[in-house]
């Protein structure tokens, strides 16, 4: 079995480029020193880090289970970066947010998902409302589905809503085996009526080392005791621990999905 070890890579901001300001937290295009463009999401904005680790678990989690996300990095962003920036909101963005920061490639042509016009298959459909249902992912509703298509493809994008539990940590076990209330309102459960099948499959693929080496990707610098009070190895725990103990009880949110179903069709 080939190991898994998931790595991202570290650029440098070089350019902001605009605000994207649909995002409640101001998030942006940035340009890095690769060349490339990326979305970038701040530190210093909104839920903090909180956000940052969120958009990093869940993306990479739903990278290891096949589905299309853009690549994701670390975005280092200098103490002098900013400092010309007229708007004041965006310059104490930038100067609360000097650091490590998190960073999304910009998918350049990529226009949004609209259930209207493009409609999944129930596999695929299945499989994401599963992934949301295990992230506890709370935006992925018709207002907004956060899915793109690029060159003729989905992808998905967003996940800084997931893990809503880490706002007030402490009641995590009971947060693991609740039921996915929200998934009343996702854009695709409509057509997720194979949500066992696809169980059966994920629940192999998404292995306690795929999860561990995933939670392990989060920096010591977001996961400081001001925000946690807790030590960051301990930290990194939970989620992994949520994450195991929610594959272990897939089938509370399983039926909570399927009752959802019913009621909407």
């Amino acid at each position: 079995m080939t190991e898994f070890n998931p790595e991202l890579r570290t650029v440098n901001v070089t350019r902001y480029v605009t605000p994207l300001r649909e995002g409640g937290s101001l998030p942006a295009i940035a340009e890095a020193d690769d060349g490339f463009l990326y979305v970038l999401k701040f530190r210093g904005a909104g839920q903090g880090v909180k956000s940052l680790i969120a958009e990093l678990i869940g993306g990479e989690i739903a990278r290891s289970l096949g589905f299309k996300i853009p690549e994701i990095v670390f975005a280092n962003l200098d103490t002098a970066f900013g400092r010309t920036e007229a708007d004041e909101e965006i310059q104490d963005l930038l100067k609360a947010s000097v650091g490590l920061n998190l960073a999304m490639h910009f998918l350049s042509g990529a226009i949004t998902f609209d259930p209207a016009v493009t409609i999944l298959n129930e596999k695929l459909a299945s499989q994401i409302v599963w992934l949301d249902c295990l992230l506890m992912n709370v935006d992925r509703t018709a207002r907004n589905a956060n899915m793109l298509i690029w060159h003729k493809e989905l992808w998905l994008i967003d996940h800084g809503a997931s893990f809503y539990f880490h706002h007030s940590w402490q009641n995590w076990e009971d947060y693991a085996k609740k039921p996915f209330v929200q998934v009343k309102d996702h854009v695709l459960l409509p057509n997720a009526n194979r949500l066992n099948e696809v169980d059966q499959e994920y629940r192999t693929v998404l292995t306690s080392e795929k999860i561990w080496a995933i939670v392990s990707l989060i920096p010591d610098a977001w996961l400081n005791e001001e925000v946690f009070d807790i030590p960051a190895d301990e930290a990194r725990r939970i989620y992994a621990s949520f994450l195991e103990t929610r594959l272990a009880s897939t089938d509370i949110f399983i039926k909570e999905a399927q009752h959802a179903r019913e009621t909407r069709i």
